[in-house]
């Protein structure tokens, strides 16, 4: 008797997100049989650990060729014809790919993205247990996205979204790395290496909203900060010619709150608090200075504060009070002065606290 049968040929592409997350984090397929096997893959599918072997490494091959279209997202979800893939299976293909770690990207930070920067990343992997070879993946990540986007008008979120068709998230999160690297802040300095990753996205994020021309809703670039603020931050100085009376508000203010010891502490040494606020503001036009924006905050502020024993709270307060009794001050009732003082105060406050590590 003569069967009929259907046969179906297609190129479908199967992704397994396991063994695609074993790839991505840079492990070899003999290292992924290894963790899949401990994992008691083979229990699970009754198979043998030769198929299982078999398995990966044909996904690896895949994962290989797929490879040059993550590098440029766009080909992978719409213009290639070489893979057929469901649009959930990309877009999860595209983010893992792009994901990274914390501690790797702190690492970059303050970095050139140059090939001596990439030769680098064995130091990474060995600082952080990251493999070498994802430590060279998210290296890479973050020099194609500066390049795609450094240069283009707009929102980087936006931009990065668009370009590299990365979730919310994570594009602010690649957004804040290309703030950084475009200002070129010091960022490897001893005296800065308690600051985490998450730490300098919260203060990037903090700038960009209120630093950056997209404060102002004019056509902007949001790694240019706006050079008329900077400029008219320099006459902050006004401050300081009546810092006595600034001072009496704001230990009036604060009486209630503070011990009797935190309070003579702060009556002895408002005036260097002071001059160390509106020294920063006032040298923020010149680019070495903003520079080393993140060192100034550390070593004229946080030092100081840290030996003296001041809480989380006693700072929170204490800027609060600063802030508010200054904008209370004849000098900046009215003006431009007054909006650049409470838009520089805004994000110092928030950065401060941020990174004010108890």
């Amino acid at each position: 008797m003569l069967s009929e049968v259907d046969v179906f040929i297609s190129n479908y592409t199967l992704v397994d997100p396991e063994v695609y997350q074993l790839w991505v984090d840079g492990h070899t397929s003999s290292d992924a049989v290894g963790i899949l096997h401990q994992r008691g893959i083979c229990h699970q599918t009754n198979a043998p650990i030769e198929l299982v072997a078999s398995d990966v490494l044909d996904h690896y091959r895949t994962y290989s060729l797929l490879e040059r279209l993550l590098q440029s997202p766009p080909k992978l979800a719409s213009e290639q014809l070489s893979f057929q893939i469901e649009p959930q299976t990309s877009q999860m293909l595209i983010e893992m790919y792009y994901d990274f770690d914390d501690s790797v990207i702190r690492e970059l930070l303050g970095k050139k993205l140059t090939s001596k920067s990439r030769k680098d990343m064995d130091e990474v992997a060995e600082k952080t247990g990251i493999t070498l070879k994802s430590c060279r993946r998210q290296y890479d990540n973050v020099k194609r996205v500066f390049k795609v986007v450094e240069d283009v008008s707009g929102s980087l979120v936006a931009n990065i979204k668009q370009h590299f068709l990365l979730p919310d998230d994570l594009a602010k999160r690649y957004a804040a790395v290309v703030f950084i690297a475009c200002l070129r802040f010091e960022m490897s300095k001893r005296k800065l290496q308690f600051l985490t990753f998450p730490d300098l996205y919260h203060c990037a994020n903090a700038m960009m909203a209120s630093w950056t021309y997209r404060y102002t809703g004019s056509e902007y670039f949001d790694t240019d900060l706006d050079r008329e603020f900077l400029i008219e931050l320099a006459e902050c100085r006004v401050l300081l010619e009546n810092d006595k009376h600034h001072k009496h508000l704001v230990c009036i203010k604060l009486k209630p709150t503070l011990l009797e010891k935190s309070y003579q502490e702060l009556d002895v040494n408002f005036r260097s608090y002071s001059r160390a606020l509106l020294g920063i503001a006032c040298s923020l036009h010149r680019s070495r200075e903003l520079r080393f924006l993140f060192l100034e905050l550390v070593e004229r502020c946080i030092e100081p504060w840290k030996q003296v024993n001041w809480s989380h709270t006693d700072l929170r307060n204490f800027l609060s009070a600063y802030t508010q009794c200054a904008l209370d001050l004849d000098v900046l009732r009215e003006g431009t002065l007054r909006d650049a003082f409470e838009r520089y105060m805004k994000v110092v406050t928030s950065c401060l606290l941020r990174m004010y590590h108890t």
